[in-house]
């Protein structure tokens, strides 16, 4: 797949500095991919999204969150709220008319709450992995009571050698959230794909999540060897088969 290197640019936010981000021009709607926790436009699902977003002439904007990847500030300073308000900051900079969220494990959660504050512009939705609500059912009791408590905990790290950490901060934004308790009212087409051999957010999240939400057009696509990644070639064809899919 050939992919033409697209330069690294940022946009200086009056709270937190410049965030990073990488944008490709081509046809609309925007492909706006969402890194999950700890993650930036680096990885290899959005370098995916972006090659191919570039071959097919469509536009494409990636991005890192502030304390993340190239963009200013500290993680220990950041939340979904922050988040959400940035990446609102950077498409209405960057783009114009529809775009398309694609979100990934905690990019899932953030793609909705942007969704619900953007519903007009929103082309579609596809998540993978997506892991809305993770500062509840992600965390048991005892850590939710140090979290709820004021401090820092860390929890063991399948991808690399220093553990992950989650913030009082980000775990109470978090919970103020929450949007799987009831109905979710997007009315947009949506596409979920999750792997059952997902041991980080268990593949019923998608499923809850698509009985939450309003919209009838939402498909959910279950890889049965798939892990919480969903990185591997047979894995990022199902997810740039389901973008293709949406126009």
């Amino acid at each position: 797949m050939f992919c033409p290197m697209t330069e690294t640019q940022f946009h200086k936010l009056s709270h937190t500095g410049k965030l990073a981000y990488q944008f490709a021009t081509g046809l609309g709607p925007t492909l706006v991919f969402l890194p999950g926790y700890m993650s930036d436009m680096a990885g290899g699902k959005a370098q995916a999204v972006l090659a191919w977003a570039q071959d097919n002439n469509r536009a494409c904007l990636l991005l890192d969150y502030s304390g993340c990847g190239h963009s200013d500030g500290q993680f220990a300073d950041g939340s979904l709220g922050q988040w959400r308000d940035e990446v609102l900051a950077l498409i209405d900079h960057i783009t114009g008319g529809p775009v398309v969220l694609i979100g990934s494990s905690m990019g899932g959660w953030l793609m909705l709450l942007i969704a619900l504050v953007i519903p007009t512009r929103i082309a579609a939705l596809v998540g993978i992995a997506a892991a809305p609500d993770f500062t509840s059912w992600g965390y048991p009791a005892d850590l939710r009571d140090k979290l709820a408590a004021g401090e820092t905990v860390y929890e063991a790290n399948p991808y690399g050698p220093e553990p992950t950490p989650t913030h009082a901060k980000f775990w109470a934004d978090g919970q103020q959230n929450l949007l799987l308790h009831g109905k979710i009212p997007l009315n947009c087409p949506v596409r979920l794909i999750h792997g059952q051999a997902d041991t980080d957010v268990p593949h019923t999240i998608s499923l809850t999540l698509a009985a939450q939400l309003c919209s009838d057009e939402v498909q959910v696509t279950l890889i049965k060897d798939g892990d919480h990644r969903l990185s591997r070639p047979q894995d990022l064809a199902v997810i740039l088969d389901q973008i293709a899919c949406l126009g």
